[in-house]
């Protein structure tokens, strides 16, 4: 043959090999493999985080607080307004049903100092309000028995207590079981202005309540607030529906500081009310 044709098909051979070879490394499929979309990257890094440790909570503020950990929650008690700063506990969605009858059996732990007696709240106005509420303690009658500690109690408005309050506590439980777990702090939200107390060991009203909820399983991984002024909130969830981050501005906490930190600065910007209240994960 000969040699000039030899050497002209060597070089349409390679031509095509060489084309072959950037085209798989082009195809969708390769991209797929060599590079991870935010997507995945979220994902990989879910499978990492440890859930257990998603509530707890900083903060680098002088407050007064003890930490006592109960049964199904955790209180951060301050001693002197007689009240939790927060209280924090995982919702599984396996835990929102159980046989334990609410006991109502409101009592006082005497290692927790500080701690109020019930009798403060009685013909005070204002209702024991369930931070960490007796509906999601259920599961167990020694959490449920531990939900009525009073230091997982402040005054609230009985309007607020049986209205809106407790519409979030029920959304919550069904968020819980369409997300498998959320996990959840609630809390008094303190101004300087507020001044009035009740009962004999002076608990301090709060002005107003705060709850933030995080969905570590659900795809993409999801956060949100609510705060609600300590009276009658009338209106749809949606209005009071904040972000994370401005939960943490107005009391000065830290959620979820567990979170990868671009994860966590992700979510605890945004406001989806509409991705929390869908039917789907």
């Amino acid at each position: 043959m000969d040699k000039n044709k030899i050497l002209k098909y060597a070089a349409v051979f390679l031509l095509i090999i060489g084309i072959a070879y950037f085209w798989n490394r082009l195809s969708p499929g390769a991209i797929d493999k060599n590079f991870d979309t935010p997507q995945q990257n979220q994902s990989q890094a879910q499978s990492a985080i440890d859930i257990n440790e998603l509530d707890k909570v900083t903060s680098s503020k002088n407050v007064a607080s003890v930490v006592k950990e109960y049964e199904g929650f955790t209180v951060n008690f301050n001693p002197e307004n007689k009240t939790p700063n927060y209280v924090a506990w995982i919702l599984q969605g396996n835990e929102t049903e159980g046989a334990s009858a609410r006991s109502n059996k409101f009592w006082t732990d005497s290692e927790l100092k500080g701690c109020p007696d019930t009798r403060d709240y009685s013909r005070s106005g204002y209702d024991r309000g369930h931070m960490c509420p007796a509906g999601e303690q259920k599961w167990s009658e020694e959490a449920m028995h531990h939900s009525f500690v009073m230091a997982n109690i402040c005054p609230q408005s009985h309007e607020l207590n049986t209205g809106a309050w407790k519409t979030l506590e029920d959304k919550e439980r069904l968020w819980a079981k369409r997300d498998s777990a959320i996990v959840i702090v609630a809390g008094p939200i303190y101004d300087s202005s507020d001044t009035k107390t009740i009962g004999h060991n002076k608990v301090r009203v709060p002005s107003a309540f705060f709850k933030v909820l995080l969905a570590p399983y659900a795809k993409p991984m999801r956060s949100i607030g609510f705060v609600y002024p300590n009276m009658k909130c009338d209106g749809n969830m949606q209005a009071y529906a904040v972000s994370v981050d401005d939960v943490e501005e107005m009391t000065g906490w830290d959620f979820f500081a567990a979170l990868p930190d671009d994860i966590e600065t992700d979510i605890e910007s945004i406001v989806s009310f509409k991705d929390w209240n869908s039917n789907h994960r």
